[in-house]
C-alpha cells in the first residue's frame, strides 16, 4: 500500500482493496473465506503478517488462519486465547475507530496472558511513526446489529503486524483495514450462514432418504404381508372408510383392491359385532369379530389397530391388521357346543338346559308367600292330581320294544343331584328392575285362565330299554336320534329342546297357556309313536309327559323336580288303563 506522506492514493492501491474483498465472497466454505480474510489483509493491504481468531460456540478465540510466514503459522493455528483475555486487549491502548492499536510501550503486560502471539526481530523505531516490532494491532470483526437493542456480536478478530512501508498505518490505512474487517465479517456471517444450510440440507437430504427407505420398507411390509393389512381414514365424515388394502386381505374376503375403497369397516363387519368395532376404532387395540366375504358369508377375524399420529394435527388414520382365526373360532365354538350340547343327538344337554332356565328365574317370586309350599302351590295352581291323559290314546300292546311300565314312582336318576344349592334364579336377589318375572299359568290344561308362562315338559320315553337289551346300544342311539329329531321338529323355532341323559328330555316352551302346553304335550307324544326303522327292522317308543310352570322364586331344582314328579303320575296312571284294559 502506497505511504501516507503522498498526497493522494494510487488508483492501483484502491484494485488491490477491492480485489482483496472480492476474494472474501468467491470463497467456497468457511475455512476458505477465514483464509481468505488473511490473505486479503498481506495482499491488498499491504501487512507482512496476519492472523484471523474466530469467536468458538464457548466464547473463546481459535486461530483459524494465518498468512505471511509459514513458520508462524505452524506456531499458533488452532490454538486458543480465551475471551477474558482479548476483551482486555480489546479495551487497551488506542482507539483508532473501531480498530485497537497497542503501542510497545503498553504491550508488555500482555506478555503473561493466553492469547496466540508470534515474535518479529528488528531494530527499535528511529522515527516517531516508525512501526515498533512489539506493536500491535487488531481489526474486530462485529455481526450486523439487531435493529431492536444495537448491540453488536463479536465474530472474530484480524490481529496485523508489520506494515510494509515501515510505518504506522494513518489515516486512510486505518480506515481501509476497519472497511476491510467490516466486509470480512460479512463474508464470516454468509460463509457460516451457507454452511449451516448445506448442513441442514445434507441433514434433509439424509432425513429424506431414511423416509423413502421407511416408506419402502412400510409398502414391502404392507403389501406383502402375509395376513390382511389395511389404512383406514380417522376422524369426519369419511371416518372408517379404506384408503389401503393388502393383497392378503382382499384374498381373504374375496374382493378386489379397487372395490374395498368403496367400503369401511363398519360396512363390512356382522351386524352383531358393529358395537366391538366401534369401540376398537375408537380406542385401537383389538378385538376379534366377522367380515363379510364377497360370497355373502363371514369369516371370523382378529382385527388390531394402531393410530396413526399426525405431529400437527393429531391422529389421522388407523393402521389395522386383519388375522384370519377362522380355524381358531371354529374349534372354540366346537369345543363349546360340545360342552353344551349332548354328543349323541346334538341338542342342548342338561348343563345348558339349566343355565337358559336359570337365566329366566330370579328369587323373588311374583308374589311372596309364607312358605315355600305355598310359593309351589301358587306356581302350579294348586295340583289336584290330574293326569295328562288323551281319552283315546290307544295302549302301546304289539309294539317292538315295549315291555310296559317297569319302573318305580320317584325322583329319576336323571335329575336327582343335577343341581347344586346355587342354581335357583340367575338374577340372584337383586336387580329386579328389568326382569320379566316369570308367572305359572293356572288350570288343568282344560280350562285356561289367560296367562301365559315357560312350560317346562318333562319326556321320559316308554319300551326303550327293552330296545336297548333287545337290539343293542346301536340301534338305541338310533332311536334317540330320531325321537330328538321328532322333538325338534315339533316345537317352534325359539323353543329348546334337549338331553338330560339316558332315554329323558325336556322341552322349554314361553308363551304358553295352560291349554297350549297341554296341547303341545300331545302333539309331541303323537310325534314319537309312529315306527322308526333301524336296520331294516321297525321299533316303537312311546313317551310320558309331565308338564311343570317356570316361576320366579323358584329354584331350577324345584322347577324340573315337579315336572318329572308329574311325569311319573301319567306313567303310573297310563299302567292302571292298560291294566283295566287287559
Amino acid at each position: 500500500m502506497e505511504t501516507e506522506s503522498e498526497p493522494y492514493v494510487r488508483l492501483a492501491t484502491l484494485r488491490q482493496l477491492h480485489q482483496a474483498v472480492a476474494e472474501l465472497n468467491v470463497a467456497r466454505s468457511l475455512a476458505d473465506t477465514l483464509q481468505a480474510v488473511a490473505d486479503g489483509v498481506v495482499g491488498g493491504l499491504g501487512y507482512e503478517l496476519a492472523c484471523v481468531n474466530v469467536v468458538q460456540a464457548d466464547g473463546d478465540l481459535v486461530v483459524a488462519a494465518f498468512s505471511g510466514s509459514a513458520a508462524a503459522e505452524a506456531l499458533i493455528t488452532g490454538r486458543v486465547g480465551s475471551r477474558g483475555s482479548w476483551d482486555r486487549r480489546l479495551s487497551m491502548g488506542e482507539c483508532w475507530g473501531e480498530l485497537r492499536f497497542i503501542p510497545h510501550t503498553e504491550g508488555w503486560v500482555l506478555l503473561e496472558d493466553d492469547v496466540p502471539q508470534w515474535y518479529t526481530e528488528g531494530p527499535d523505531p528511529r522515527f516517531e511513526d516508525e512501526w515498533h516490532p512489539q506493536d500491535r494491532l487488531y481489526a474486530p470483526m462485529y455481526a450486523r446489529a439487531a435493529a431492536s437493542d444495537g448491540v453488536k456480536e463479536l465474530l472474530g478478530v484480524i490481529s496485523v503486524d508489520r506494515p510494509r512501508g515501515g510505518r504506522r498505518p494513518g489515516p486512510w490505512g486505518q480506515e481501509a483495514l476497519q472497511m476491510y474487517a467490516s466486509q470480512a465479517a460479512i463474508a464470516i456471517s454468509n460463509a457460516r450462514l451457507r454452511a449451516n444450510m448445506q448442513r441442514a440440507l445434507v441433514r434433509l437430504e439424509r432425513e429424506q432418504q431414511a423416509l423413502r427407505a421407511s416408506e419402502e420398507s412400510f409398502r414391502q411390509a404392507f403389501e406383502y404381508a402375509p395376513s390382511g393389512m389395511a389404512v383406514a381414514e380417522m376422524g369426519g365424515d369419511q371416518h372408517g372408510r379404506l384408503l389401503r388394502t393388502n393383497d392378503a386381505l382382499c384374498r381373504l374376503l374375496g374382493r378386489p383392491a379397487s372395490a374395498m375403497r368403496r367400503y369401511s369397516f363398519s360396512d363390512l363387519v356382522h351386524p352383531e359385532d358393529i358395537g366391538t368395532l366401534l369401540r376398537t376404532s375408537a380406542e385401537g387395540g383389538r378385538a376379534e369379530l366377522r367380515l363379510a366375504r364377497r360370497d355373502g358369508t363371514y369369516i371370523w377375524v382378529s382385527l388390531r389397530n394402531s393410530v396413526v399420529a399426525d405431529t400437527t394435527d393429531g391422529p389421522r388414520f388407523l393402521l389395522t391388521h386383519v388375522e384370519d382365526i377362522e380355524e381358531r373360532k371354529s374349534r372354540e365354538l366346537q369345543l363349546a357346543h360340545r360342552a353344551s350340547h349332548d354328543s349323541l343327538t346334538g341338542l342342548p344337554n342338561s348343563a345348558e338346559l339349566r343355565s337358559r332356565l336359570s337365566s329366566r328365574l330370579c328369587s323373588r317370586p311374583h308374589a311372596l308367600r309364607e312358605t315355600a309350599v305355598e310359593a309351589l302351590d301358587a306356581a302350579y295352581g294348586g295340583y289336584d292330581g290330574t293326569v295328562l291323559y288323551e281319552p283315546g290314546y290307544d295302549a302301546y300292546e304289539g309294539y317292538e320294544g315295549y315291555d310296559g311300565y317297569e319302573e318305580q314312582a320317584g325322583l329319576r336318576g336323571g335329575v336327582r343331584g343335577a343341581l347344586g344349592p346355587g342354581s335357583g334364579g340367575a338374577a340372584g336377589g337383586g336387580g329386579f328392575d328389568h326382569h320379566v318375572h316369570m308367572v305359572a299359568p293356572t288350570g288343568d290344561g282344560e280350562t285356561d285362565d289367560g296367562t301365559k308362562g315357560l312350560a317346562v315338559l318333562f319326556c321320559d320315553l316308554d319300551g326303550f330299554k327293552s330296545i336297548n337289551d333287545r337290539f343293542g346300544h346301536n340301534t338305541g342311539d338310533a332311536v334317540l336320534i330320531e325321537v330328538a329329531r321328532r322333538l325338534t321338529t315339533g316345537v317352534r323355532d325359539g323353543d329348546t329342546v334337549a338331553r338330560l341323559g339316558g332315554d329323558e328330555f325336556v322341552v322349554l316352551a314361553d308363551g304358553l297357556g295352560a291349554a297350549d302346553a297341554a296341547d303341545l304335550a300331545v302333539r309331541l307324544r303323537n310325534a314319537i309313536i309312529p315306527p322308526i326303522r333301524v336296520d331294516g327292522r321297525a321299533v316303537r317308543v312311546g313317551a310320558s309327559f309331565g308338564i311343570s310352570w317356570a316361576a320366579c322364586g323358584m329354584s331350577v331344582e324345584e322347577v324340573l323336580q315337579s315336572a318329572d314328579q308329574r311325569m311319573y303320575v301319567e306313567k303310573r296312571s297310563r299302567k292302571t288303563v292298560h291294566r283295566r284294559a287287559g
